[in-house]
């Protein structure tokens, strides 16, 4: 062979293997986000604080509770912007995000306010921060217009130290500690028992792991989840004793297959107890139910649960998706919550979403929600029209 051929196979050979390993060995920083606007009509009432969402638990528990039915809403809570950098360390690659969007939450629910989602680093094998629990699987999440999504899916940004021994192409495994908390029917138990001085006590983490394996097809997941729940009774007065304890626990099936290169099936389905503030249309984790066996009339009961939803998305053409489905989450109520306590919740939606270019997306999509009681026989019900503008941006920076 020629030597100059030789020679410029050889160097060719070298640049490649050299930009390749410069390219490995690359630190970057990304500022990347999204403007959104929503703006739909609400033919029914719902809790004005959500009024950009569908969450069967803020529809209403009895009649006319929200006032008259028929609004017309407007939004760009959904809006996000956010920082990703990578560093090459001797321990492996260090990575960090920070990203917030505007939908107000707690003591500024209803708000267009910041509201930090994902705030964590990552060093090799470890994450320490705020990101989704590791009771998640974010990959079974339906593409939705709606920021809320399906009600029963599993869904909870919680702050965590955690540990993935196990992650390959074909398969994953994480541990992890994350923040304890827990949510209280907030009823009044007045004309029963006194409950006023009763107060939660968390003194263990929650532990969360995963194992995800993949497939030419997709990828199954299965998840679980423990809770140790306490309360104590600071009353000095009362010669009765509320103060109590119970496990929370939850297991969460899922799984996306993909049925050829145009069609894609989005499946999860959960159980436990005590779990529900892991679950994205929230509803109390702990009940009062009657006590057949100690002094106090009544004991603190983590309330089993259980959910599922059923997707399939659609593409169309690259410009044309779409997603349909439908999930539904039911609690087994304690005996002595109330007659309007929730007790089941029923999602469901369409959406037509239109990319006319990179970056831009133009979507409608119609909503339904449907909340039960638990005694009463009350019902109510939701239905929405959606459109929402989406300009996704981002800029990334690389240096050696």
């Amino acid at each position: 062979m020629n030597f100059k051929i030789k020679l410029f196979i050889w160097s060719s050979c070298a640049l490649i293997t050299h930009s390749s390993f410069a390219q490995e060995n690359k630190n970057s920083f990304e500022v990347y986000g999204y403007m959104m606007t929503d703006a739909g009509y609400n033919f029914n009432a719902i809790d004005p604080d959500w009024f950009d969402v569908m969450r069967p638990t803020k529809l209403p528990k009895y009649k006319n509770q929200f006032g008259s039915e028929g609004n017309y809403f407007i939004s760009i809570r959904q809006t996000r912007l956010g920082f990703r950098s990578s560093i090459k360390t001797k321990f492996g690659e260090l990575k960090t995000q920070f990203d917030f969007d505007f939908f107000g939450f707690g003591k500024d629910v209803g708000q267009t306010t910041i509201h930090v989602v994902n705030a964590f680093g990552q060093l090799g094998k470890f994450i320490a921060g705020q990101t989704p629990s590791t009771f998640m699987d974010t990959e079974v999440f339906p593409v939705t217009l709606d920021y809320w999504g399906p009600s029963s899916r599993i869904f909870f940004l919680n702050i965590q130290l955690r540990y993935t021994p196990i992650q390959t192409e074909k398969e994953r495994f994480a541990i992890a500690l994350e923040r304890p908390g827990a949510t209280a029917d907030g009823m009044d138990y007045s004309n029963s028992v006194d409950i006023r001085d009763v107060k939660p006590r968390l003194p263990l983490p929650n532990l969360a792991t995963h194992y995800r394996r993949n497939w030419k097809w997709g990828h199954a997941q299965i998840a679980g989840i423990i809770k140790y729940l306490e309360w104590k009774d600071m009353s000095d007065s009362s010669g009765l004793d509320f103060s109590g304890r119970d496990l929370g626990w939850g297991i969460n099936v899922s799984t996306v297959v993909n049925a050829g290169t145009r069609l894609k099936f989005k499946l999860q389905g959960e159980y436990g107890e005590g779990c529900e503030n892991y679950i994205a249309d929230t509803s109390p984790d702990v009940a009062l139910q009657t006590n057949t066996e100690g002094s106090a009339p009544a004991k603190g009961k983590a309330l089993p649960v259980w959910g599922f939803l059923a997707f399939i998305e659609i593409e169309a053409t690259q410009k044309l998706k779409s997603s349909i489905g439908y999930s539904m989450l039911t609690i087994e109520n304690s005996d002595l919550q109330s007659p309007d306590a929730f007790k089941r919740g029923q999602y469901a939606l369409v959406n037509l979403r239109y990319y006319p270019v990179d970056n831009v997306l133009f979507g409608i999509e119609y909503q339904f929600g449907r909340r039960d009681n638990f005694t009463d026989g009350f019902f109510s019900v939701g239905n929405k029209i959606q459109c929402s503008f989406k300009f996704n941006f981002s800029h990334k920076v690389e240096t050696k």
